[in-house]
This record gives structure tokens, C-alpha cells and sequence, in this order.
């Protein structure tokens, strides 16, 4: 039997928060985090280094507070508390699997999760530990994905991989526009000069400075999280194209 052999050998794989809720739309879906811990799973058997970021919105998004009247800095951080809440739920369900997984916060929280130190975290990934990380990047103003894009450079990792709920990026909200078209290739400027919806034009500014590649895929295709990682050419790929 062919053994199958991981075209990455580290990923940096970002959650929404929303993705967690399933269609409930808020809080924690149980039999959702139980199946996206299986993806990860099924790569991290491969022999693929993982390290994970997750959004909050799913309990709080900072801006949302904002918009309320609540001070911006206040909101974000209990927007970052909500990662914390959904990466140590992710945690439990992944190690009831049997995968060794480490939590390390931005924010000091030492009774829940360890305090990000990047050549730990390195460490744990190059043990074949999933290394999911919390409360962004320990600052406000800034979202989960620019933590994304900071942390993917920080470890090394060779791809962000966005996961979504569409196929892949395109030139309108597919959900609402029939008609909408998908792209295959973007470069970084056409995502920013476009005003594309894949990450905030920090973390685009942060991959395009650094040449590291975005793909975006959808998550809820079973088996689609093994297949980018195996090297099948799903969803859009973001990165310099000349």
C-alpha cells in the first residue's frame, strides 16, 4: 500500500469562530469541533507539523463591542478571552482523540494554558505536538488573522491555510450572488487593491512582505483539510504571482 506523503511539513491552519458554532451561529457545536478535530487529526497522522489559530466571534467579536459603545481596547481583549475559551474546548476534543495538543496565549493566563514563547512553541511542533494559539496577538486593534500571519512566520510555517465555509475567495459573496465567480490564483496586491475578503490588508501586508502563501478552502467538505494539505489544488491560492 502507497503510504501518502503530506506536501507540507508545516502548516499554520486558521479557525473562525464561527466555524465552531456550526449553525447555531453562537457559542461551541459540539458534534462541528468533534469533526474538524478529526481533520486535523488525519493530518497530523501524516506527519504534517500543525499549529492552529482560532477566532472568537463565535462568543464575542471586539469590534461588535465596539459598535456598542464599548471601548475599543476593553472589547478586543475580552474578544481574545473568547479564543482562549474556543482553543481550550478544541484542545479537550483533539487530546479525547489522543493528539497531544499544547494551548499558548498571548496573555498570560498560566492556569489554562502556557505562555507563548516561540522557541517552545517550535519545540512542540518539530514533537509532533498540535500548538493551537490564544488571544491573537496579545494586543488590541488587531485581529486573529494578522496572530495568524505573525505566528505562521514566527514558527516557519510554509502555508496559512483559511478556513472557510465557501469553496474558496471570490469576486462577490457566493451565498448571496448566484452568479459569483471564483478565484484559482490571486496575488497579494489584487487582494488588497480589490478589497477581497480573504484576511485584513494588515495580514495580507504581513504574507505579501514575507512571501508566505494564504490558501483558502472550504471546511465543511469532509476530507477537504487532508486533501490541500496532500497537495490537490482545492480553493484559492494567494501569493505572489509574479
Amino acid at each position: 500500500m502507497k503510504t501518502q506523503s503530506p506536501h507540507y511539513k508545516r502548516i499554520l491552519l486558521k479557525l473562525s469562530g464561527e466555524a465552531l458554532a456550526g449553525d447555531k451561529g453562537f457559542g461551541i457545536h459540539h458534534e462541528t469541533i468533534e469533526r474538524i478535530a478529526e481533520e486535523i487529526k488525519s493530518i497530523q497522522a501524516l506527519g504534517t507539523e500543525v499549529a492552529i489559530v482560532v477566532g472568537g466571534g463565535n462568543i464575542f467579536r471586539g469590534i461588535a463591542g465596539t459598535a456598542q459603545g464599548m471601548d475599543r481596547a476593553a472589547s478586543d481583549y475580552m474578544g481574545m478571552l473568547a479564543t482562549v475559551i474556543n482553543s481550550m474546548a478544541l484542545q479537550d476534543c483533539l487530546e479525547k482523540k489522543g493528539v497531544y495538543t499544547r494551548v499558548m496565549s498571548a496573555i498570560g493566563m498560566s492556569q489554562v494554558a502556557e505562555p507563548y514563547i516561540r522557541r517552545r512553541a517550535i519545540r512542540h511542533l518539530e514533537k509532533k505536538r498540535v500548538v493551537i494559539f490564544a488571544a491573537g496577538t496579545g494586543n488590541p486593534f488587531f485581529t486573529t488573522d494578522t496572530a495568524a500571519s505573525l505566528r505562521a512566520m514566527e514558527v516557519g510555517a510554509d502555508i496559512i491555510m483559511k478556513a472557510t465555509r465557501v469553496d474558496g475567495v471570490y469576486d462577490s459573496d457566493p451565498e448571496i450572488n448566484a452568479n459569483a465567480v471564483m478565484f484559482k490564483r490571486l496575488d497579494y496586491i489584487e487582494v488588497l487593491k480589490n478589497n477581497l475578503k480573504v484576511m485584513d490588508s494588515t495580514a495580507i501586508s504581513l504574507c505579501m512582505d514575507n512571501s508566505l502563501p494564504i490558501l483558502v478552502f472550504n471546511l465543511n467538505t469532509p476530507g477537504n483539510l487532508k486533501r490541500v494539505v496532500l497537495g490537490e489544488e482545492l480553493g484559492t491560492f494567494v501569493r505572489r504571482e509574479k
